[in-house]
């Protein structure tokens, strides 16, 4: 009889990956300047998590690709128009490998063909500069989904991790979220308030996702989602992506992260706007200074059980937040690990058609709710 290993290797070698969340695009960006010459994801980058072939490796058939910007970026709404500009000309380097989908259909025929579909998220509301304009821009740029907010509250929207401002969306943040309606693109809950979640889902005639969160009951962190805000999901069709990031996948993570959130703000002020790069590898470096505890793939699939259990495996996914955070849980290392997640399914007895819809099938089906 196949072990659990070899058993997971067959499911992952007809490429049933959906991913909802990787930021190779801003490491891109901050390590090498966004200069694909000396960055070709086509080969294996040292010092990232991301490339083509460990993608491969892991069994990816879809990426989003996060365009995220930071909120303090001067010009973010150009800014991300730049990293739209990236991913595609990344993507252009391996037609063979990896091509721009345009919808859950498209996406579906690229990775019948055995290559790999590339979509893309925008992480942040800051990134419009509250116009609707801008909005409508992104979507025609491919942007398929958006972020509300990323780590701050914005003008019209409250972060998960920053003063609530609103008490959840203000009237405009509900007009963002039906022009995402009638723009295709989808609403991600990652990131915002328990209350914007709750605004974002009633005010959204779609179904939404969370791209790269977990359960808030099984790790007590704002980034998670509540058991409440889960049902929301599962009653509206959505789909929450659980992610790799250990201080929202185990609680002695969580307790360190949540202590840092000042210490991060401060540490911000010292760098001034054209100084990201070195902001983020002091980040990184206060972070790692913490030794906080990193998790394992069991604790990740501790939350895709809670959330499957809770409103059925339709509405479960996976957001790997790869090359967005310094460290990652063990057996979880790099893009090529995605196996493990099915290795341990298989082994607490799952059956290969609930972790084919855990690895992909939901996110292509809400994506499909989207299309226009």
């Amino acid at each position: 009889m196949a072990s659990y290993a070899e058993r997971a290797r067959a499911i992952h070698a007809s490429l049933p990956v959906v991913d909802g969340h990787n930021d190779l695009p801003w490491a891109l960006r901050m390590k090498a300047g966004s200069d694909l010459n000396q960055a070709d994801p086509r080969r294996e980058l040292d010092g990232y998590h991301t490339d083509f072939p460990r993608m491969k490796a892991g069994g990816v058939g879809a990426q989003f690709w996060s365009v995220y910007v930071p909120a303090w970026t001067p010009d973010p709404f150009k800014t991300t128009m730049e990293q739209v500009e990236l991913v595609k000309a990344m993507t252009a380097l391996s037609p063979d490998t990896t091509e721009m989908a345009t919808s859950a259909e498209h996406a579906r025929e690229i990775t019948g063909s055995g290559r790999m579909a590339g979509l893309m998220g925008s992480e942040g509301g800051h990134a419009i500069e509250d116009s609707l304009d801008n909005l409508e821009a992104l979507a025609e740029a491919g942007v398929r989904y958006m972020t509300l907010t990323h780590g701050s509250t914005i003008s019209w929207a409250d972060s998960a991790t920053d003063e609530a401002h609103h008490g959840g969306l203000t009237a405009f943040g509900k007009n963002v979220v039906a022009t995402m309606n009638k723009l295709g693109m989808l609403v991600d809950i990652s990131h915002v308030s328990a209350d914007t979640m709750r605004d974002a889902i009633r005010a959204s005639t779609r179904p939404v996702i969370a791209s790269h969160s977990s359960a808030y009951a099984v790790t007590n962190h704002p980034r998670n989602v509540p058991d409440d805000v889960l049902g929301m999901v599962g009653d509206t069709g959505g789909v929450v992506m659980v992610t790799f990031v250990p201080a929202f996948v185990v609680q002695e993570g969580a307790d360190v992260s949540m202590k840092m959130f000042e210490e991060q703000r401060q540490l911000r002020s010292q760098f001034g706007p054209d100084e990201e790069a070195e902001f983020q590898e002091a980040a990184r470096q206060l972070m790692l200074s913490k030794n906080p505890p990193s998790g394992d793939v069991s604790a990740v699939v501790d939350h895709i059980e809670h959330i499957a259990s809770l409103i059925g495996v339709e509405h479960v996914g996976i957001g790997g937040d790869y090359d967005g955070v310094p460290h990652l849980p063990i057996g979880l290392e790099d893009v090529s690990a995605y196996p493990h997640i099915t290795e341990e399914l298989l082994r607490r007895g799952w059956d290969e058609t609930d972790i084919r819809l855990v690895l992909g099938e939901n996110a292509l089906r809400v994506l499909a709710a989207s299309d226009r």
